[in-house]
């Protein structure tokens, strides 16, 4: 039983290969995906989403293009975080009822919106800058996930080696919208955890004082 963050963290690794025998609960499965989407973005705009793939024969056609890696196929739940590209777009108007969610005065959402849209406007001036910008928000999101999971005593693995092209076209995404930035299985561990691997605390870690 996993009962403090740090046990959480000592448990979690990128787990290679998942018990095909196990399958996570509506409930825990619910429950790391909320953990995803209560994570923070920035400007608070969310711009993911998450695609959650239990069906075998898709998750087989997904495999080669995953570089045949078999957590693909053995895990219970198959994750696909997407990266939003035209709703962090100014002129979709999505940005502007996200702000909208807030109960503020006009004065301070023009505001907003204009800061939005002046800082972000080289990042979004392409489908490629854009989707740069929205895959590192993702980011958190699979963290939180993936420490949620932990915590529950499943395991996960994130995977960036795909042919993203390909599996975009498996899924049949309408990739002006969204695109692929992370897959992520979760499930439950067959092996044995190997050594965790880090470097010292004191390597990583500077106090400025």
């Amino acid at each position: 039983m996993i009962k403090t963050f740090k046990e959480a963290m000592d448990f979690r690794h990128a787990c290679k290969l998942f018990d095909e025998s196990r399958k996570i609960s509506d409930e825990e499965i619910r429950e790391i995906l909320e953990a995803g989407r209560k994570s923070p973005s920035s400007f608070g705009m969310e711009p993911w989403k998450f695609l959650v793939i239990t069906n075998e024969e898709l998750k087989a056609k997904i495999r080669p293009f995953c570089w045949n890696q078999p957590q693909i196929t053995s895990c219970s739940h198959l994750v696909v975080v997407l990266a939003a590209i035209e709703s962090v777009k100014v002129e979709s108007g999505i940005p502007a009822k996200r702000f909208l969610r807030r109960d503020m005065h006009k004065d301070k959402f023009d505001f907003y919106l204009n800061l939005y849209a002046k800082h972000l406007k080289k990042t979004l001036s392409n489908d490629e800058n854009t989707l740069c910008w929205s895959a590192r928000q993702t980011y958190i999101a699979a963290a939180n996930m993936m420490t949620c999971a932990a915590t529950l005593g499943i395991d996960s693995c994130p995977i960036e080696g795909f042919d993203k092209e390909d599996v975009e076209r498996v899924l049949n995404l309408d990739t002006n919208k969204y695109q692929l930035s992370l897959v992520l299985p979760f499930g439950y561990r067959v092996n044995e955890q190997s050594s965790q691997l880090r470097l010292d605390f004191n390597e990583v870690v500077e106090f400025i004082k």
